[in-house]
């Protein structure tokens, strides 16, 4: 078969074009409603403010606490997460037992389990890694439920033909069949994961980005305020994406990698 040529994705092209379009239409409404500065400020004055706060030295040191809190809780919902997923998958009556307490678990607001955190655990890097934890955990573990649920009957036919135990079955066909589905649920919960240290910040905080917006927003500095909006998004980004390099560097194989390419 004649080769494909390799084409960049039509999103390269048009979600920057998008993102010119509606910084545009935002220049326009503050230039023609003459809206106060106070409320929106335009931005050009938005571009400045996040140009200066980058150039602030403490900025870097409140970064680095909202980076190292996402990890910390994200790493701990990873393994929880996976290791829970996988067990219950094995054990249906245990999972019946506990699944209404999971559920449960996520259904409270967690912006109302920060302060009972900062109770037990102050204010310190504590309470935040844990409320990252706890928010990022369902999607990593469902994801992980549902993968090795998924199996193919047949290759656990095979399996039981070669007389696997039952850690070979689980490095040998659980846990590639799974990946996708657990890499998945990590995209989501690095993404929550952020969340959840940001409301750790925002109520229980001396230090990080979300300390620093509860600031901004207390000075009246709203340019500021989209700066520092503008620099977590940055920061989301950047986790995200990493997750997705990740992805798709483990499975390469799976159609949803290999039909993206």
């Amino acid at each position: 078969m004649p080769a494909r040529r390799s084409r960049p994705p039509l999103a390269l092209l048009t979600s920057p074009l998008l993102a010119v379009v509606l910084i545009g239409l935002w220049h326009l409404y503050v230039v023609q409603s003459g809206v106060s500065a106070f409320i929106l400020p335009s931005p050009l004055a938005v571009w400045n403010a996040l140009l200066e706060l980058l150039a602030t030295p403490s900025t870097w040191t409140h970064t680095l606490a909202t980076v190292q809190a996402t990890l910390a809780g994200f790493l701990i919902a990873l393994v929880l997460g996976v290791a829970m997923g996988a067990v219950l998958a094995k054990l249906p009556w245990l999972e019946q037992t506990l699944n209404p307490f999971i559920v449960a678990s996520q259904v409270v607001p967690k912006v109302a389990l920060v302060p009972l955190f900062v109770v037990w655990f102050g204010f310190g890097m504590t309470s935040k890694v844990i409320i990252a934890a706890v928010i990022a955990f369902f999607p990593i573990f469902t994801g992980t439920l549902r993968g090795v649920k998924s199996v193919d009957l047949g290759h656990r036919d095979v399996m039981t033909a070669f007389n696997a135990s039952p850690l070979q079955r689980a490095l040998a066909l659980d846990l590639p069949s799974s990946l996708p589905y657990i890499l998945v649920g990590a995209e989501v919960g690095i993404v929550l994961a952020i969340i959840g240290a940001v409301i750790g910040e925002y109520l229980g905080g001396n230090l990080g980005l979300g300390y620093l917006l509860i600031a901004k927003m207390n000075a009246y500095e709203t340019d500021m305020l989209f700066a520092v909006i503008a620099l977590l998004t940055a920061v989301g980004f950047g986790f995200y994406i990493i997750t997705v390099a990740l992805r798709r560097a483990i499975i390469p194989w799976h159609e949803s990698v290999a039909g993206a390419k």
